[in-house]
């Protein structure tokens, strides 16, 4: 099984929540945060930064780490990967969201997120980390993206 490690991180100010169109490539015309690959030598939180920068062009300054996500793609299938998942809540950063060929950013109220059009887990974990809990996650997908199977875990520390 192919492993690729990522990021994910989640802007937030008051009670909004910076979510992006993904545009193109894995989970296009999906809201989502800011993320991606983990390039080899680059840490987790490096890659963080690097990949905001990159989709939605501001600089994360005050972050934490609020769940670590293993999630297994195409799991009804011979070519099974596996793709390690760092995600963060960002508070503070430098910059204003802009559109870039990867990503449309929008603000939304934590109380009007639109996960009709997100990945299918994260109605079941994004309000848990809002509310300031730490998780450790497997979410099991299938070819099409649809949730197989899914273990969400309240931990203490990451």
């Amino acid at each position: 099984m192919k492993t690729i490690e990522t990021t994910l991180v989640f802007c937030v100010k008051d009670d909004q929540i910076l979510l992006a169109m993904k545009k193109r490539g894995l989970g296009a015309g999906k809201w989502n945060g800011a993320g991606g690959k983990i390039e080899p030598g680059e840490t987790p939180e490096a890659a963080m930064i690097r990949e905001c920068q990159e989709e939605i062009g501001v600089t994360p300054t005050a972050y934490r780490l609020v769940a670590f996500h293993d999630f297994i793609l195409d799991a009804d299938t011979d070519h099974a990967w596996h793709q390690p998942n760092y995600a963060y809540l960002c508070t503070q950063w430098q910059g204003e969201p802009v559109e870039t060929e990867e990503m449309r950013p929008q603000w939304f109220r934590q109380d009007e997120i639109p996960f009709d059009t997100m990945w299918p887990d994260d109605i079941d974990w994004l309000p848990l980390v809002l509310e300031g809990k730490l998780l450790r996650t497997t979410f099991t997908f299938s070819a099409e993206q649809s949730l197989l199977e899914q273990h969400i875990e309240e931990v203490s520390i990451l």
